[in-house]
């Protein structure tokens, strides 16, 4: 009986250690993995019948946030409307309330899932771009039931098998103590490769999305021209190779942001806020990934170019119709909502983000007129986590012109974050005050003028005291500007929302619902085209930014 026990305590403490072990080479395994390429689209209307097999038809693909992610589509059916979703996906967590048992497959097998509220099939797999190629076939339980049947049959060998590998991982293990011990030099990492784990040793599985969205080596770029400079870095028009075809190279232009090694802090605080996958939005800039270059001591940024640059650019270069104006308004909304939101627009939960350096150099225009918010080396995530101290040390940041009222007297209320929220929708007014006073409709337009552009170029946090709170002064709103009724209600929406109170202001839902209502602007006062202050090609050549529910939505109250 005693040799019995002894045994057991024995095969116990092999199993334990083994499993240990197994853990911690897992860990260093999921380190050492390549992040996947998957198609990478938001809800899509498509021809897909879901029988057969068929493709997705996404035409974007993306660098999957995390090294666990696998390739995933989702195909559904609601009455007469047929849509496809493809992401990545960490396989650990539960996506719509289902758990991926699919994902180690090299083709995407679609999967009826009942009690979804429509025809629903989903597939995973982890191949690069797997998800692109669907193949439908039925959900069968017999599957399972004949796996179950089959493992309950053979225990035996089941057993057999973990104690094989139970010997194995521990003599593994105490062969590798063993080499440990006779090495007498580190590692050395190439200075070749991005980062592979956060600064802070973090776990690359945690839920706050803090890891670095990146390749494992550095991606083949040549830097062009510097197209902008501010506090904190310098941005650079650049060429990423795609690969060679028949004509030759192709290349990708592409932004690249460089930090100096002394600027660590602001390019880590922007690359945790761009690497998480919640931020992507239309109307977010789009984030490559972030590289750090040893050798030069620098940091990177890699993002999406938009050659017509920022938007106070084109304001100084261009006056605008009434119908650029919705546009660019509207997408300026809608982005900023976006930061705002605690959810993503699926419904998963996210956490929000504030900007809080909300300003017209801060915000690119595409080809389309529509509005991309860029730079959040300021930027603060609303997690529930951070203490009232966390918060009050965040610090008085920012740009004194755009500072709300209660950011310049710091007295942001910390016990309720959506006070942060507040701050950047004073700022969004200012700068939709700078697209109103540049539009045609308004009668005469002046030539472009920052907000409190009687103040100083560039004044200080006391030179706007006296304008915003002792002189409650704000930019001015001609009454000809509300002639127009389209601009008569975005003045309205700009009063609204440069309020001195910060709890009586508009939430940033509220101004995208405004400018949604407004859904057929050409209604409320013809289509003119933007006229151009400037020669055309000198206009093309604008640079990117310096780094440095209706009306019952106001602002939450404490």
């Amino acid at each position: 009986m005693e040799l019995l026990r002894f045994s057991a305590f024995w095969w116990g403490t092999i199993m334990f250690g083994s499993i240990l072990l197994e853990q911690k080479m897992a860990s260093s395994m999921t380190m050492l993995k390549l992040k996947r390429l998957c198609k990478f689209c938001d809800v899509e209307s498509t021809s897909c019948t879901g029988t057969g097999n068929c493709m997705a038809d996404c035409s974007i693909t993306s660098i999957c946030p995390h090294p666990e992610d696998v390739c995933v589509s989702i195909w559904r059916k609601k009455d007469d409307n047929v849509t496809i979703d493809t992401i990545c996906h960490n396989p650990a967590h539960k996506l719509h309330g289902l758990v991926l048992e699919d994902y180690n497959n090299s083709k995407c097998e679609m999967r009826e899932r009942n009690n979804m509220g429509s025809q629903f099939f989903i597939c995973s797999c982890s191949e690069d771009e797997c998800n692109d190629h669907l193949f439908f076939t039925p959900y069968s339980l017999d599957s399972q039931v004949v796996s179950v049947i089959l493992v309950s049959l053979v225990p035996l060998l089941v057993l057999a098998v973990l104690v094989i590998t139970s010997f194995y991982w521990y003599r593994i293990y105490h062969q590798r103590r063993a080499g440990a011990k006779r090495k007498k030099t580190p590692l050395d990492f190439s200075d070749a490769h991005a980062i592979m784990m956060d600064d802070d040793g973090s776990d690359s599985s945690s839920t706050h999305a803090n890891n670095l969205n990146h390749n494992t080596e550095l991606l083949p770029i040549e830097l062009d021209a510097q197209v902008g400079k501010g506090r904190f870095a310098e941005v650079y028009k650049a060429k990423l190779k795609q690969g060679a075809t028949g004509a030759g190279e192709h290349f990708e232009t592409v932004a690249v942001k460089i930090f100096a090694d002394e600027e660590y802090a602001s390019w880590k605080n922007e690359k945790d806020i761009f690497s998480d996958a919640d931020l992507r939005h239309e109307n977010v800039l789009h984030f490559l990934t972030a590289e750090d270059h040893k050798v030069e001591k620098q940091y990177w940024l890699i993002t999406a170019y938009h050659p017509r640059g920022n938007l106070q650019e084109y304001l100084t270069r261009h006056v605008i119709s009434w119908d650029d104006l919705w546009v660019l308004g509207g997408s300026l909304a809608r982005g900023v909502a976006h930061l705002h939101s605690d959810h993503t627009l699926c419904g998963r939960y996210k956490v929000p983000i504030v900007h809080r350096d909300i300003k017209s150099s801060n915000i690119l225009v595409k080809g389309d007129l529509t509005c991309v918010l860029c730079d959040f080396g300021l930027g603060l995530r609303l997690d529930n986590s951070l203490s009232v101290d966390e918060l009050a040390n965040s610090g008085q940041v920012g740009t004194a012109r755009y500072m709300a009222p209660e950011v310049l007297e710091s007295r942001i209320n910390l016990e309720n974050i959506e006070s942060f929220k507040q701050t950047d929708v004073y700022s969004m007014a200012l700068v939709l005050w700078e697209i109103t006073s540049r539009c045609n409709a308004i009668g005469e337009v002046k030539d472009y003028e920052p907000p409190f552009g009687k103040v100083r170029e560039h004044p200080c946090v006391e030179s706007m005291k006296d304008s915003v709170l002792r002189d409650r002064g704000r930019p001015e709103i001609p009454n000809s500007w509300i002639n127009h009724p389209g601009i008569q209600v975005v003045c309205g929406t700009i009063d609204e929302c440069w309020d001195h109170d910060p709890e009586a202001r508009l939430t940033a839902q509220c101004v995208a619902e405004r400018f949604n209502d407004m859904e057929h602007p050409d209604k409320l006062s013809g289509r003119s085209n933007s006229e151009e202050k400037i020669p055309q090609d000198y206009a093309s050549e604008t640079t990117m930014p310096p780094a440095g529910e209706a009306d019952n939505c106001k602002q939450p109250s404490s």
